[in-house]
């Protein structure tokens, strides 16, 4: 058994592991990238961000053409299955699987295929899922091997009708009703899909409202939508039980409650995957979740050991995680190309979808600042009346004294892609940090950008 040598070798090929691959080659390291997996990309790209939002798009298709008048004249509406609607998704990740290969290719960077563990501190066991056996030594080692959805142990996944995130992916038929437990990002997405698709969702939060961390207005609009697609919403339960039958599942809630769906679709939590990777015989260890806890450098507490992505948790996005892979990668290298990834935005891929960057008014308001709002709603916007996504707002969120903008809220088509034009403003420094700066640009019209205009008329015209 031979050992290669390298700079770098990282554990996993998600967003969290390209990014620091691409960055640590470009600064003229030697890498090597272990993936667990067959082929590239992760959870990310096979069971996750890529596709349910495939999934989300053909489901918005269909709801579109089902709903809009103009159609009708070409035939009635039109049923598709979950399957069907499935393969679309599965084109994608062909197209994103192949991308990412030539990325690791053009790039010169070693992959190995097969699962990685610690042997030492510097030395990383591959085992081939040819069974070849490789020995990697490494300089600098980066952990990012992602989450899992967590299964809590009285719950039988083994059962037919039983299914997580990952598992849903592998449905073959389109249920007439189902449970959801879990109301948080993933749970929400994939009630407005299967919602969309005709299916009758329950959907169990443990919390008292949609995911409590977004704007109360916005989670208020989001619930709003949710029942207007005929989403049962159930705030404030816990299950005690869940019964699976032949024929569907039942689940025993604590207060009493007894629901009964053709499936269940647990949604409720994820675990980093840390599990059984040698990390005791070199003295890490994770926290109660599978995640590892790192410095505002993405170090270890072993200093040539990084980690990156859903398995360090918070914000548990693709987006960041390979934000957070280039930093690692960068601080590895002692380059100065790295940074801490502290402001982020939320995007959540439900119909409609919602996007959202710095402060809440709750927060505001607790933190007695004084802020002031303003306001654009789509319904008033002639892009959104064109092509009939009137649904939806822009809130920009400012201080009253300074005009700085505090918080961008957006919820609506394209809501991920218009948050980035207040977030590239909330980025700049002192006064060019203006809601003035929205009145005094010109944007095409008739655009969804111009709701930023909109709202920061709206919330000027508020001030005395």
């Amino acid at each position: 058994m031979g050992v290669s040598n390298y700079d770098l070798v990282i554990l996993g090929s998600g967003p969290a592991g390209e990014g620091a691959a691409m960055n640590a080659v470009k600064l003229g390291k030697k890498v090597a990238v272990v993936e667990q997996s067959p082929f590239v990309g992760g959870s990310c790209t096979h069971l996750g961000t890529i596709p349910s939002k495939a999934l989300r798009h053909s489901v918005k298709q269909i709801m579109d053409f089902n709903t809009n008048p103009l159609f009708r004249e070409i035939g009635d509406p039109r049923w598709f299955s979950f399957p069907k609607v499935l393969k679309s998704a599965e084109k994608v990740i062909q197209k994103q699987v192949q991308s990412r290969t030539m990325y690791y290719s053009r790039n010169r960077i070693d992959l190995y295929f097969g699962r990685g563990t610690f042997v030492d501190e510097h030395t990383i066991e591959v085992i081939e899922n040819g069974g070849n056996i490789e020995r990697l030594h490494a300089t600098n080692i980066m952990i990012a091997t992602g989450s899992r959805p967590y299964r809590p142990a009285d719950v039988d996944f083994t059962h037919p009708r039983v299914f997580d995130s990952d598992t849903i992916l592998e449905l073959t038929n389109t249920p007439r009703r189902m449970i959801i437990y879990g109301a948080g990002v993933i749970g929400s997405e994939y009630a407005s899909i299967f919602s969309g698709l005709g299916v009758l969702v329950d959907l169990v939060d443990t919390r008292d409202r949609l995911l409590s961390f977004l704007d109360k207005e916005i989670s208020d609009a989001l619930g709003y939508q949710l029942r207007k697609m005929n989403v049962i919403i159930r705030h404030n339960e816990e299950y005690q039980k869940v019964e699976t039958l032949d024929d569907g599942v039942v689940m025993h809630l604590k207060s009493g409650k007894k629901l009964k769906a053709d499936l269940l679709l647990w949604a409720n939590g994820r675990t980093g995957n840390t599990q059984n990777m040698g990390l005791e015989l070199i003295g890490l260890k994770s926290n109660s979740r599978g995640q590892l806890e790192v410095d505002q450098q993405y170090r270890t507490n072993m200093s040539h050991i990084s980690a990156a992505g859903d398995v360090i948790g918070w914000p548990s996005l693709a987006s960041a995680a390979y934000d957070q892979g280039r930093s690692a990668a960068g601080n590895a290298s002692s380059s100065e190309a790295w940074r801490y990834v502290s402001e982020v935005p939320t995007g959540i891929y439900t119909i409609p979808e919602i996007s959202s960057l710095g402060a809440t008014e709750e927060e505001l308001t607790a933190a007695s600042v004084p802020y002031e709002v303003g306001k654009a709603l789509f319904s008033r916007l002639a892009r959104a009346q064109i092509t009939g996504e009137k649904v939806g707002m822009l809130k920009i969120l400012f201080h009253r004294d300074t005009e700085e903008v505090l918080g961008i809220h957006c919820f609506g088509d394209q809501a991920s892609e218009i948050v980035h034009i207040g977030q590239a403003v909330m980025a700049q420094k002192g006064k060019a940090n203006s809601i003035r700066f929205f009145l005094n640009s010109t944007f095409n019209y008739p655009t969804m950008a111009e709701a930023y205009r909109v709202a920061a008329l709206d919330g000027i015209n508020r001030l005395f």
